[in-house]
């Protein structure tokens, strides 16, 4: 059913299963677009495909996770095995039962990724109980807990789980109602009954798994509903699209966290849904945790490998001088995958350069689009020929509406992936389908090639974040951020874009900290301090003059930057616990610091030399 593409360049083989679409006009400029592929029949319930490899491979690991002493130094790793996650997750639902929780009294999660996390996930699973990991960082980095008591107050629990008092119990303590049962350290287990096959048995497509919360652009977080069957069919057409998860059971290393739908839906539910075995990474792509993710790469070989452009610019790097990392990481796997913010093309040289040196062949690079109400996989690559930017043709079962909008292409979704909406919120679950039934997802699209649309779509910004020149002239934010951030690599985390209603354009960066070895500062020297000082202001003076001779026009010339040396907030939603950078929430949140960057009132702001002469 997949078709093996060739390529002028050498790649280990793998096969896509989508590489035809069928479009259609209508009247207004208004195409749809579905793969050609139809969607073959898949589970009714994710528990069906746990009960299935419990039963086929009982003593495969179906999660594992390093064990750490009293001083948190990690050791061996601990496996739980399939047999071993059922008969746990059976004792849990028996619990959740005794308890009468349901989607009116669900379960919180307040805790990273864990077995113990992953282990309550499956007895909820089984007892039909629907849960909600809510997102750490409203716990432990926010100070104010604002968005924490919204969860808790959209969700009214029956339970809320953290795995660790010392932790969350501060967080715990200033949100949770007395009436509210609170569990710390392992979920609670009871002897299974006849009530736990019964409880299973009433489950079906349409029952509510979990809920998953929007981060919150501009407003405070939705509740995205997620049932059996939307989990079930995304899985399948993940099979479809990637035919590497059908040929042979995958093996993740993975930190994605389980709060978010990359690591919560797409990667969890894969491991399920293909009998495979996923290692809990502890670590992430920062510089007090990367080490961990290293270190993790260099014992256990993945057969897909899933990470955020961040983490892939991280790794490209170590795999330059570490050996035992190139030997092992690319030992066996099959692809690489990124989502979230634009992979900059110098960090997919870098990948493919090492990769051709170790192996002799290079690695696909596998990047689509979808999002929390898509479960998330929607749009996959066709080709291993990928560029940054670059989305594909739509999964098997997904139809694309494509409809110019301010002078763009939105792209909206219909399926069985498709949330039914957001949960107590009929208001923004109207506002978000039209009136065929489509879900507007707010992200613009180009055509690769528009003279052959098999080759699918590429990513054109978020309509939203775009915005007029004084002069009249739109600004498309999404692709002149990646221009930014390809050519501030691998110093820029990201970019916020400025000039609404001004004569030219702006950006703000956020740096990463690898602008310290630019400085040659003392390594207790202030972020302020690194990012004003002489190398790393004439680094990005240099970075500014490119992106200005580059420019063709006023609304892709950048006519100013300035570095941030104030780390954006995950309290007024400046940024995700994933790392994801909000432009619209910054801006509003700065609004008198972009005033003063454009009006020549902030220090450090750098601008072309050929403007200044």
């Amino acid at each position: 059913m997949g078709a093996e593409i060739s390529s002028a360049v050498r790649y280990r083989p793998l096969k896509f299963g989508v590489t035809r679409a069928v479009l259609h006009d209508a009247p207004g400029g208004v195409r749809y677009l579905r793969a050609e592929q139809e969607l073959q029949p898949y589970a009714k319930r994710i528990t069906d495909r746990l009960l299935h490899w419990a039963d086929a491979q009982p003593d495969r690991t179906f999660m594992a996770r390093r064990q750490r002493d009293a001083s948190g130094q990690a050791g061996d790793w601990r496996h739980v095995t399939y047999r071993e996650a059922v008969a746990t997750g059976r004792r849990i639902a028996q619990a959740m039962l005794d308890r009468g929780l349901s989607a009116e009294r669900p379960v919180a999660i307040l805790s990273e990724n864990d077995l113990e996390h992953a282990l309550l996930v499956l007895g909820c699973l089984i007892a039909g109980v629907p849960y909600c990991p809510v997102s750490p960082a409203y716990s432990t980095v926010s100070q104010d807990y604002e968005k924490l008591r919204h969860v808790l107050a959209t969700l009214t629990p029956g339970l809320v789980f953290a795995s660790d008092e010392k932790r969350y119990g501060k967080a715990v303590a200033a949100t949770v109602g007395k009436d509210t049962e609170v569990i710390y350290g392992s979920p609670p287990t009871a002897d299974p009954t006849p009530a736990v096959d019964a409880a299973m048995a009433a489950t079906g497509p349409d029952t509510i798994t979990k809920f998953l919360f929007t981060s919150g652009s501009t407003k405070l977080p939705k509740a995205v509903v997620n049932t059996h069957g939307m989990w079930c069919a995304n899985q399948q057409q993940m099979r479809q699209s990637m035919p590497v998860l059908a040929e042979e059971q995958p093996v993740l290393v993975d930190w994605l966290p389980w709060n978010h739908t990359f690591g919560g839906n797409h990667n969890f539910g894969l491991t399920i849904y293909n009998g495979g075995t996923l290692y809990i990474d502890d670590g992430k792509p920062t510089p007090a945790l990367m080490g961990e993710t290293l270190r993790n790469l260099r014992e256990i070989a993945p057969t897909i490998y899933f990470n955020v452009p961040t983490g892939f610019e991280a790794i490209a790097n170590a795999m330059k001088a570490d050996e035992v990392l190139r030997k092992n990481l690319l030992s066996r796997v099959r692809m690489f995958f990124y989502a979230g913010a634009a992979l900059a093309q110098p960090v997919w040289d870098t990948l493919h350069e090492v990769q051709e040196a170790e192996i002799g062949e290079r690695i696909v690079m596998g990047t689509g689009l979808g999002m929390t109400e898509s479960s998330p996989f929607a749009i996959f690559i066709t080709n291993p020929d990928v560029r940054s930017g670059y989305l594909g043709l739509p999964t098997p079962g997904v139809e694309l509406k494509l409809v110019p909008t301010d002078g763009k292409t939105e792209v909206r979704y219909k399926g069985p992936n498709i949330t039914p909406g957001y949960w107590r919120n009929p208001e923004a679950t109207a506002e978000c389908f039209d009136d065929e039934g489509f879900f507007s997802t707010g992200d613009a699209v180009l055509w690769i090639d528009e003279n052959n649309p098999h080759l699918g779509l590429k990513f054109d910004g978020r309509i939203a974040e775009d915005f007029k020149l004084a002069t009249g002239t739109f600004v498309s934010v999404g692709p002149l951020r990646a221009k930014i951030i390809a050519a501030g690599a691998p110093y820029v985390q990201d970019a916020v874009i400025t000039g609404i209603n001004r004569k030219e354009v702006g950006a703000l960066l956020f740096p990463t900290a690898e602008v310290r070895r630019l400085a040659k500062l003392p390594g207790d020297a202030s972020w302020k301090d690194v990012l004003e000082s002489p190398p790393v202001q004439a680094h990005f003076q240099q970075v500014v003059d490119g992106l200005a001779a580059s420019g063709t026009g006023s609304a892709n010339r950048v006519a100013r930057l300035h570095l941030l040396h104030q780390p954006p907030s995950i309290d007024k939603g400046e940024v995700t616990d994933k790392g994801s950078i909000n432009q619209r929430a910054v801006l509003k949140e700065r609004d008198a610091l972009v005033q003063d960057f454009h009006d020549g009132r902030l220090a450090f702001t750098l601008t072309p030399k050929e403007q200044n002469a």
